[in-house]
């Protein structure tokens, strides 16, 4: 299987979309210049129809859920944070030791953090929504004015385009 991607533009600036075997392995907040071709394949528009139409809803305020075909890559202990990632209602958010206690690892605060700044599939595996315990925002790949970004997207539900 070969990997495509597409460059979507948004609020937050360029997101690069990676798919392979029609579903999607990567978004990433940076432009394809960083990535190795390799990671990311040739541009195309082919088969980023469903993604560019749900980010373009999702930053309008009218989705508050993703649902497309994802293949993230990482270990037992990722996969399993990032599924619970998932599960964390839009608009809401959770402590990186409530993540860690969901996923069978009281005390595994650092890991869950470490996980989360791993996360091939931002916004729509939403490691935003993971804050510090006192409620402070902390680690996001992305910067945390992106991470406010989003979570004020979340909490006000208006439309930005």
């Amino acid at each position: 299987m070969s990997r495509t991607h597409t460059v979507v533009p948004s609020p937050i600036g360029p997101l690069t979309v990676v798919a392979e075997g029609g579903a999607l392995v990567r978004l990433a907040m940076s432009p394809p210049g960083r990535f190795v071709d390799a990671e990311i394949g040739e541009r195309s528009e082919d088969g980023f129809g469903d993604v560019i139409e749900q980010l373009g809803e999702y930053f309008a305020g009218d989705r508050t859920a993703f649902d497309l075909p994802l293949r993230p890559v990482g270990s037992d202990f990722e996969l399993a944070v990032w599924e619970q990632l998932t599960l964390i209602p839009y608009g809401e958010t959770r402590s990186y030791g409530y993540v860690a206690k969901a996923v069978g690892e009281p005390g595994g605060a650092q890991a869950v953090g470490a996980a989360n700044g791993r996360n091939p599939l931002a916004v729509v595996v939403p490691c935003h929504r993971v804050i510090g315990a006192d409620g402070s925002l902390v680690g996001f790949g992305g910067g945390l004015p992106r991470k406010r970004f989003l979570l004020d997207l979340e909490q006000r539900g208006d439309r930005l385009f």
